[in-house]
């Protein structure tokens, strides 16, 4: 093979195709239905790495039709409970992305709180879209995308499992300082084993 296949992105980001996240994704459907077997689940993303490689447009696949390749082989291979558990997760998740505000606020003190409640100007507030988190930590700080991808995806699930619909920037800042911090102390520690 000599070109990678690009996965355009929801919000409209391009990055290479990642065989490995299949096998993830499908593992991780898998054992919420108790058949954690990665076997199975390499297989599994074999069939829809060879349909996405071989399509009429081989060159790159949104990620919904990436998404949708995932559902029809577990659907298709006896395992429609995991292609149901895929789905709850994707519309789970959409939801949540949908109800969660960030508000421009820095809150250092208890009278900074009440910001937060008056921040009701379209200006101070914006959808939750850890893209940005992914792309400042690449512009800003040279990390490499995968890396800042997976620290703004560590985020946002604390985010998420707070169950906060207004969240300040400075409470975001504070995760991905930490989650950074984190990722790269176990990096370096890899690298020295």
């Amino acid at each position: 093979m000599k070109w990678q296949l690009k996965v355009v992105k929801a919000n409209g980001g391009i990055e290479e195709y990642l065989h490995t996240k299949v096998i993830g994704t499908i593992g991780k459907a898998l054992a919420q239905t108790g058949q954690a077997e990665i076997s199975i689940a390499e297989q599994l993303a074999e069939a829809v790495t060879y349909f996405l490689y071989h399509k009429k447009e081989p060159r790159s696949a949104t990620s919904s039709e990436i998404f949708s390749a995932i559902k029809a082989v577990l659907a298709a291979t006896s395992y429609e409970d995991a292609a149901v558990v895929l789905s709850e997760h994707h519309f789970e998740r959409k939801l949540k992305r949908s109800r969660v505000e960030v508000v421009s606020v820095n809150i250092c003190e208890l009278a900074d709180a009440e910001l937060l409640c008056r921040t009701e100007e379209p200006d101070g507030r914006s959808r939750w879209d850890k893209s940005i988190i992914t792309d400042g930590l690449v512009a800003r700080y040279g990390i490499c995308r995968q890396t800042a991808r997976t620290i703004a995806a560590m985020v946002e699930e604390k985010i998420f499992s707070t169950g906060i619909s207004l969240v300040p920037a400075s409470l975001i800042k504070q995760l991905v300082l930490g989650d950074t911090a984190a990722v790269l102390r176990a990096q370096r520690q890899l690298q020295t084993v």
